[in-house]
């Protein structure tokens, strides 16, 4: 499922940031990952069937992958994507072996050998095998995080966003592009178990001793979204009543954590309650909602959300806002749940918009909070994340060659979007756009460009250069001001062309009302004295300086 977008093609290109002008580097391995290549355009990506064998003695897996699509417009070679030191052994389509060749680091063309008509329906297999790339930091720099569980059974888990899933299984490694369904089959040692996406359909004894666990997904899912978790796993469950219905919950714990485990993961029915009044309804009910244990901290994966916090609030037990109310809830429950929304409901298309998953859910844990806690409680999480922000270079990345921007969007695009609630300046209208996004959005991979238009139609606001100013630059507005007799005088500096964000001020005493600057002086009366400094709202993330 996708909408086809045409991608300049380049084997390299030098971009200079704003934030000490950093030369990013690009070369033709990037455009292979990161753009809509003329082998990808042909083909919609329709079901994977992916069987995978893993050996955790050798750290090395082995397996195939079926891929059905549907021609768009006639094409003779397909782009399958698999990372080293994995490798493809053989592809066949309908009993007959293809030829394929390697293209830099990544990349495989598959020579098709019968005629790809518009509009039919067809599949190739691909078969695959090696040790696939070891995480080294977990989830952020990903792969097979080979580890145990202190009594001697292996544990492993998989992770790979901005990475891609090619780095364990071969596939159409780009964003855009979902498959409708997937089915999931990983076959373990005798004693493991598997837990992947979507619903476990059987588990099947094999004659060697091993186990096969068949996990089927009937709904479309982005690639990094795809996980295995090997474990000597204990299985319990609950189930939520929400807005669409009763959604079965499975949680998969290490045995010695269980008791913890029932305690801790009480927390996700409260979250799914939060989340659910401010989003909408979970958006993946046919496939259920999975907590599951890892070696590592957690990550988003649809319907498998992987778990590694320490059975502790907070973020391994700290607040990252330093406000305190970051120690009421489990950061990992709360944050990577939120994904289920902004990432797994409505994904990137590029990752360059990467904030689309990252700026909505970093201010999800502030609306958790107000959810249980009120509205200013809140706002100052979020405010109290500020510190957190570094400035450095702009939120949205490089299009087209797999580049994300910066960590600020986490932070700064929690702050972006809680300025811009303060815009709107209607709850109600507030919350019906996020759960109007969710709904105009259902299922879809998107520009960042197609989320600023439907906020700036749904909020009758000019947003644009609020858009503009936070995600494309690494300069905070600054409201600069001088007072006089009854009169207050203002403009903004420090800004995009154009920008022309109102903002909340004490104009009388006690009252914040709302003022309208551009990057040209205006002024309002009140009833100010010269020698005090202009309150703004602190809800809004900019600077002031006196004049």
């Amino acid at each position: 499922m996708f909408q086809f977008r045409s991608v300049l093609l380049f084997a390299a290109l030098f971009v200079c940031t704003s934030a000490g002008a950093q030369i990013q580097v690009f070369n033709h391995d990037d455009t292979l990952r990161g753009s809509i290549t003329p082998e990808r355009a042909w083909w919609d990506l329709c079901y994977y069937r992916l069987d995978v064998q893993v050996f955790p003695d050798k750290k090395s897996i082995s397996g195939s992958n079926e891929i059905h699509y549907r021609v768009l417009e006639p094409g003779k070679r397909m782009q399958v994507d698999l990372q080293p030191p994995l490798r493809i052994t053989r592809v066949e389509q309908d009993g007959d072996t293809l030829p394929f060749e390697k293209i830099g680091r990544n990349a495989y063309l598959v020579s098709l050998q019968k005629p790809q008509r518009s509009g039919m329906r067809a599949s190739v297999t691909v078969w695959y095998e090696g040790m696939p790339r070891e995480a080294r930091h977990a989830p952020w720099d990903g792969g097979f995080s080979w580890s145990d569980d202190g009594s001697g059974k292996p544990f492993i888990a998989t992770s790979c966003q901005g990475l891609g899933a090619s780095v364990w299984w071969p596939c159409k490694d780009h964003m855009y592009d979902e498959p409708d369904s997937q089915t999931v089959i990983v076959t373990v040692p005798k004693g493991l178990m598997d837990v992947s996406n979507g619903r476990l359909r059987r588990t099947t004894e094999n004659p060697d001793g091993t186990r096969s666990f068949e996990w089927f997904v009937s709904n479309p899912i982005n690639n990094y979204g795809i996980n295995l978790n090997i474990g000597g796993y204990t299985h319990f469950t609950d189930t939520f009543s929400g807005e669409k219905g009763i959604l079965d919950l499975d949680y998969y714990v290490l045995p010695k954590n269980l008791e913890k485990a029932k305690v801790q993961f009480a927390q996700v029915k409260k979250m799914l309650k939060a989340f659910e009044y401010w989003f909408g309804p979970y958006p993946f009910y046919e496939d259920g909602y999975k907590l599951v244990e890892v070696p590592y901290l957690g990550m988003e994966h649809q319907s498998s959300i992987t778990y590694g916090n320490g059975y502790r609030n907070g973020y391994r037990g700290t607040d990252l806002s330093d406000t305190g109310w970051g120690l009421k809830w489990d950061f990992i429950i709360v944050h990577e749940s939120g994904h289920e929304w902004f990432a797994n409901n409505i994904t990137y298309r590029d990752i360059a918009d990467m904030w689309i998953h990252e700026s909505f859910t970093n201010y999800s844990e502030g609306l958790y909070t107000e959810y249980y806690y009120g509205k200013e409680a809140g706002a100052a999480y979020i405010r109290g994340c500020r510190k957190l922000i570094e400035n450095r270079s702009p939120i949205t990345g490089i299009y087209g060659v797999n580049s994300e921007g910066s960590i600020d969007m986490y932070y700064k695009g929690g702050n972006m979007l809680h300025t811009i609630r303060q815009i709107v300046d209607d709850d109600v209208k507030w919350r019906d756009i996020l759960r109007g996004l969710n709904r105009e959005f259902y299922h879809q991979t998107v520009d960042g460009a197609q989320i600023e238009a439907y906020m700036i139609r749904e909020s009758g606001k000019p947003l644009q250069k609020v858009f503009d100013q936070y995600l494309l630059t690494t300069d905070i507005p600054v409201l600069e001001y001088r007072i006089s007799k009854n009169k207050l005088e203002y403009r903004w500096t420090n800004c995009v062309d154009g920008f022309d964000m109102p903002v909340k001020v004490v104009l009388h005493k006690g009252k914040y009302e709302f003022i309208y600057p551009t990057t040209e002086w205006k002024s309002s009366a009140c009833k100010l004295s010269k020698r005090k400094d202009l309150k703004i709202d602190e809800n809004f993330y900019v600077n002031s300086r006196k004049m």
